[in-house]
């Protein structure tokens, strides 16, 4: 792996340091507990009124579904995935019934929600060793045909799951990029009383 260059603003827990999402994967074989290990973190994520929103679709490679899963992707990230030991979509149910009410209505945070779930999930897998990249770049409708979902939920993104490889096995122009990214500024992000851009 690429020396992680990564310096916090903050004290922080290197936990938060050493998660990154690096495309080249050793194509190794995922346990499945493992996997489960990193689903089970993901749904102890919060969200409003408890609502739980997300659900996930997995496949680990050479099962039947991984040609499905896989085939969802734009053309460039399959170039990468491949090599991925499992793939997940995360889906959120757009809807909530409150508690007390007898119909469900508008959820304004299923996303948000989710997206808490898919942090967790990537942080546990990096304590195990494994590493998430996650990815927007996939057909939305036919995600939404192909893995069956509801139309009250919200296909949120991808993540491709892997034991990390070296470099060399990516195409030049993405080896240059296959290093932890840094962050904007803390102090251009969190602002006292109100928003100043």
């Amino acid at each position: 792996m690429e020396t992680n260059t990564r310096i916090a603003d903050h004290p922080i827990d290197d936990i938060f340091l050493n998660r990154w999402s690096p495309r080249a994967f050793t194509a190794e074989e995922i346990p499945e507990a493992d996997l489960f290990t990193m689903l089970e973190a993901a749904r102890w994520a919060p969200s409003s009124f408890n609502a739980q929103p997300w659900r996930f679709i997995y496949s680990r490679r050479d099962t039947p579904s991984w040609l499905t899963l896989l085939g969802l992707l734009v053309p460039f990230n399959q170039s990468w995935a491949n090599d991925a030991s499992a793939l997940v979509f995360f889906v959120s149910k757009r809807t909530t019934r409150a508690h007390g009410a007898e119909e469900d209505s508008p959820s304004y945070t299923h996303s948000l929600d989710t997206g808490a779930a898919s942090a967790l999930f990537a942080l546990q897998a990096n304590s195990m060793g494994w590493f998430v990249h996650g990815m927007s770049g996939f057909d939305v409708e036919r995600a939404h045909d192909e893995l069956r979902v509801p139309a009250d939920y919200r296909v949120e993104a991808a993540f491709a799951v892997g034991r990390i490889a070296g470099k060399e096995k990516l195409p030049e122009f993405l080896q240059e990029r296959e290093t932890p990214s840094g962050r904007i500024p803390l102090r251009e992000l969190a602002f006292e009383g109100a928003m100043r851009l």
